[in-house]
């Protein structure tokens, strides 16, 4: 789950947990609310753990995850008649 996903969720978990006021017969809304917003807030934290590891801030300090291989020439030219 990305970090906009989650923050997704947790606005309509906020919205269904604390701004409508409908009655459905079979679902508690405000319950649906709350579990959505705990999962967003569960994914935003996880995402956020583990942002370096996925490309974030961390990946231009060690050169974007690019390897790089240095090939130095022999210079002793043997050829040389």
């Amino acid at each position: 789950m990305g970090i906009s996903l989650s923050i997704l969720l947790i606005a309509a978990g906020a919205v269904l947990a604390w701004a409508v006021d409908a009655e459905v017969s079979g679902v508690d809304i405000q319950l649906v609310g709350v579990i959505l917003l705990i999962v967003g807030i569960i994914g935003l934290v996880t995402s956020l753990i583990f942002w370096s590891s996925w490309g974030g801030f961390g990946g231009a300090r060690d050169g974007g995850g690019q390897n790089t291989t240095i090939v130095e020439r022999d210079r002793s030219n043997t050829d040389q008649t």
